[in-house]
């Protein structure tokens, strides 16, 4: 592919960002307030049982012309085909990305055999545990499960389950331990006991430290707490693409849950790395989530880019990132069910977009992922949107919101709905000199620059109708491939993460440091010394307790 700023679309652009950049959307939308359709009418689409008003954004049909062009023009399609297809779009590391196929379901995808064999292992597994007939050591059925792991192995099961908790097995607690700070694991000790308890160890390669570490310690405890040894199989399960050394740990090779190369950590909550997913929804709400997520799927495959959902979403945030230069952007979902999206998508773009070298290994001189941050609404409203409104960096926004609740308080409902459209309404109007001049009176007209907004803040809507199994699904395969969008269009790896490798590697060797106080510590520099050497001070008088 050539360099995206050298496509004739690109240059385009370039020269009708100059032309509408200081343009207002308060001024588009009253001059198409009687025209038919309006502009919400023409920038509102529905796709994958979601609908997508994007008419709050500093875009007219022209610029969306010259996106889908530049989408074109950059292989979109075709490296999209590519990817279904099982093609090595994963160069780095000569691999396929077919996380897709784990949502398929049919027997034509790459890998459907395998796919639906451990798919029925999963089912089979959830409804041992959920009616009660798997039982612990003590012969007690199981009540907690414990979650280990770390990226994508956590925050997508994590986010699915909090967001679906409504819908849960009654009797079984979820709980989940990613961080090697043991102040993670000792808080989720204090809730469970150990004859009741099941651990789903998640590691794709089942040497992962901080995951590993947790599971010694985790081991130790339930041996510390009643569990025989020899028992270890009834409380701990593993899922890892490396089954020796899940059995090595203890558990019992039918235990062993597959991953896949050909699935990256962030894209894996439809495999077995779901695991605790299927558990505490069961098996049907587990295939739920993914037809919701496989009618994306056809969305984005079979629909033209110009009502493609995941397409407009991808251009829009390059329209941002790189003719703008709005450098960060804000997920913030009007449901606190949904309150660790923003976590998930974190990983999901930064670790597939945060990119400097283009998929030939060259520098790239353009920026790419956007630094993406969120709270659910409407607490941000009482934390950052003052910078949103007031502040001098504009952040394009996400807003994300289900029509129905998945609880009784329909006063409640109402207030969410109402704040999170007037908040997309409020950035994107403002408040002009002479609205706040006539707001404040003339005795006080010299508050009216403090209220005063400049609005034509760029903003989406995106409505689920409610927030069941089939719509988070949806939702969540709307972002992978918005992320496989700009990945295109940039001419980047989306499914590789080199950029975690070199702080594993040193971290390896502090460690070894910090146990060892004569090692030498000639190859680090000097402030990396100094903190060792005062951790080593510290860790000695621990020592000595």
């Amino acid at each position: 592919m050539p360099h995206p700023t050298s496509l004739p679309a690109w240059l385009a652009l370039e020269a009708h960002y100059r032309t509408i950049r200081n343009q207002s959307m308060r001024d588009w939308f009253a001059a198409a307030q009687d025209q038919s359709p309006t502009r919400a009418q023409r920038f509102t689409l529905e796709g994958g049982g979601l609908t997508l008003d994007f008419s709050k954004n500093r875009i007219t049909d022209q610029t969306l012309q010259l996106l889908f062009q530049l989408a074109r023009e950059s292989g979109v399609e075709k490296q999209r085909d590519a990817m279904f297809a099982g093609a090595i779009v994963n160069t780095t590391e000569q691999r396929p990305a077919l996380h897709t196929a784990l949502r398929a379901r049919t027997t034509d995808t790459p890998y459907a055999n395998q796919i639906q064999r451990e798919h029925a292992k999963m089912a089979a597994f959830a409804e041992q545990i959920r009616t009660g007939q798997w039982l612990g050591h003590s012969g007690k059925p199981i009540r907690h499960i414990v979650n280990l792991g770390i990226g994508g192995s956590d925050l997508g099961p994590k986010m699915v389950c909090e967001a679906l908790k409504h819908l849960g097995h009654e009797q079984l607690s979820m709980h989940f331990v990613t961080n090697v700070d043991g102040t993670d694991l000792q808080r989720v000790l204090s809730q469970i006991d150990a004859e009741t308890t099941l651990v789903i160890i998640v590691s794709k390669t089942f040497t992962t430290l901080e995951t590993l570490t947790n599971a010694r310690s985790m081991r130790r405890w339930l041996i510390d707490n009643g569990m025989p040894e020899a028992k270890l199989a009834q409380h701990c399960v593993g899922v890892s693409a490396n089954a020796n050394e899940a059995v090595q740990f203890g558990i019992a090779p039918e235990n062993v849950f597959a991953m896949w190369e050909w699935v990256g950590g962030r894209y894996s909550l439809w495999s077995a790395a779901g695991l605790a997913i299927m558990l505490l929804l069961g098996p049907a709400h587990f295939d739920e989530l993914l037809a919701g997520a496989r009618l994306m799927d056809e969305h984005f495959c079979t629909v033209p880019l110009e009502r493609n959902l995941p397409t407009i979403l991808g251009l829009l945030g390059i329209w941002y990132r790189n003719f703008f230069n709005f450098s960060t952007q804000l997920i913030t979902p009007y449901a606190h069910a949904l309150r660790y999206l923003p976590a998930y998508l974190q990983q999901l773009e930064m670790e597939s977009n945060g990119k400097s070298v283009d998929v030939n290994g060259e520098r790239i001189g353009h920026s790419t992922a956007a630094v993406l941050w969120g709270e659910a609404g409407t607490n941000g409203q009482h934390a950052f949107f003052q910078m949103l409104h007031q502040g001098t960096n504009i952040v394009p926004i996400d807003f994300i919101v289900a029509l129905s609740p998945e609880h009784p308080y329909l006063d409640h409902h109402l207030k969410l709905l109402a704040n999170c459209f007037a908040q997309s309404e409020a950035l994107m109007r403002g408040r002009t000199q002479e609205e706040a001049t006539r707001l404040v009176g003339p005795e006080k007209a010299e508050l009216a620059p403090h209220l005063m907004f400049a609005g034509n803040r760029p903003s989406n809507t995106i409505v689920l109708d409610a927030l069941t199994p089939h719509s988070l699904g949806a939702l969540i395969a709307l972002y992978e491939h918005k992320v496989f969008v700009q990945a295109t269009v940039w001419n980047i790896n989306p499914f590789d993460q080199w950029g975690v490798e070199l702080g594993k590697t040193l971290s390896k060797e502090i460690e070894q440091t910090l146990a060892d106080p004569v090692a030498s510590l000639a190859h680090h520099d000097s402030s990396t010394c100094a903190l060792i050497a005062r951790a080593q001070a510290k860790l000695a008088t621990l020592n000595h307790r």
